[in-house]
């Protein structure tokens, strides 16, 4: 994995008497000539690998930096292709769309998932009707019409895990997409598994920086050609300058991730022990993983912990509390962030499946474990001393004010 994330999606760079991939900003590129241009827009248009047009002719329908960056996570992935696009949302609506199109719109879809993907199917928005099932009823929910089962797992925000494997039977002939966003490619990969799409939000771990937005879907089939198609004739391209990022990041991921998740591992007992956490949401926790899926699934826990604080007013408390931890959403990056995602990314998610009002999800960074624990540690009990300080303050006020008169 290490080897391969570093040599990805590299091949010609050496050649061309470069050590790292150049950044090709052209927006146009000359055409042999008219009839050879044309072709090539329509192969391009259509879906079409550049290895089989004469140009590349417009950066809406090819770009060299992006075909790295898809063929390095693909590898990973161990998929047949995959396609890039500007977010994460971008590449499920693509997605969405791709199935539409194909006259199969209905869509089953397991809970918990992330807030947006999960906005996006119940409102319809492009042209898809969901069915939400338990993992137990995804084989009953199926129609002649279903084009996709979308499920998360570990999912956000609660990190519930899912046997891919029995999910993918029971999706028999339909396509399985998983979101992998938060384990990658380095703990899991869900082709292995079953699944015919993988999808990521790259602005997460792949990026790994927070400073670069961007999404992919890795796939097997014909789903790689229908994405580019989607993309080429929707626009949903990631930048040149996103895709060097992008790439740059896989390079490290391994690395990074498996960092990030020794760090976790080492604060959700320390976290789970404090008198404020109702409970520690975390897969390598005892009793967090009842399928046996680590080891055998997942390679490891990762790097995201959620913690039930037991209601809005501490977990409030605890995530305003927090100093070294940045109070921000997104995850996956070197810094750790906490999040309120009743709040903020599940505030669109209906009520019956909106993560509960105490929940807060820490995303775990490259920092020392001892400054992190020392931050969260102090956080959690100023969550839980913060009315009872503010009662003893007003007692003492009071009693000042009744000697001095």
């Amino acid at each position: 994995m290490e080897t391969r994330a570093v040599h990805g999606g590299m091949a010609g760079v050496r050649e061309s008497g470069s050590h790292v991939p150049a950044i090709d900003l052209s927006t146009t590129n000359p055409l042999p000539s008219v009839e050879d241009g044309g072709l090539a827009y329509e192969t391009l248009a259509t879906g079409g690998v550049r290895a089989d047009a004469s140009s590349s002719v417009y950066q809406r329908l090819w770009q060299p930096g992006v075909a790295r960056f898809e063929e390095s996570l693909a590898d990973l992935e161990g998929t047949e292709g995959a396609v890039a696009f500007a977010s994460g949302m971008a590449a499920l609506a693509a997605t969405l769309i791709a199935a539409t199109s194909a006259g199969r719109p209905h869509v089953v879809a397991v809970r918990p998932l992330y807030g947006g993907t999960d906005h996006v199917l119940a409102s319809g928005l492009v042209g898809t009707e969901v069915t939400w099932a338990d993992p137990d009823s995804i084989a009953g929910a199926l129609r002649p019409d279903t084009g996709l089962v979308i499920v998360e797992s570990p999912a956000n925000p609660t990190l519930d895990l899912l046997d891919l494997g029995v999910v993918a039977h029971a999706c028999g002939d339909v396509p399985l997409l998983v979101d992998n966003t938060f384990a990658t490619p380095v703990l899991q990969r869900p082709a292995e598994h079953g699944a015919t799409l993988v999808l990521h939000s790259a602005t997460k771990y792949l990026g790994g920086h927070g400073d670069v937005m961007g999404g992919v879907v890795a796939a097997n089939g014909d789903w790689p050609e229908r994405l580019r198609r989607v993309r080429a004739l929707t626009g949903g391209l990631l930048h040149p300058m996103a895709a060097y990022l992008l790439h740059r990041g896989l390079r490290t991921l391994p690395i990074r991730v498996r960092a990030q998740q020794d760090t976790a591992l080492a604060l959700a007992s320390r976290l789970a022990e404090h008198p404020a956490v109702v409970r520690a949401h975390y897969p390598g926790l005892p009793g967090q993983d009842p399928a046996g899926l680590l080891g055998r699934q997942l390679d490891g826990a990762g790097s995201i912990i959620a913690l039930d604080l037991g209601g809005f007013e501490v977990a409030a408390r605890f995530t305003e509390a927090c100093d070294l931890v940045t109070h921000a959403v997104s995850l996956g990056g070197v810094d750790s962030l906490v999040q309120h995602p009743a709040s903020l990314t599940h505030r669109p998610v209906a009520g019956e499946a909106k993560p509960g009002a105490g929940i807060v999800r820490l995303s775990i960074g490259l920092e020392h474990v001892d400054d992190l624990a020392a931050d969260l540690l102090r956080a959690l009990d100023a969550a839980i001393d913060g009315p009872r300080a503010e009662t003893d303050d007003r007692a003492q006020a009071e009693q000042d004010a009744s000697a001095a008169a």
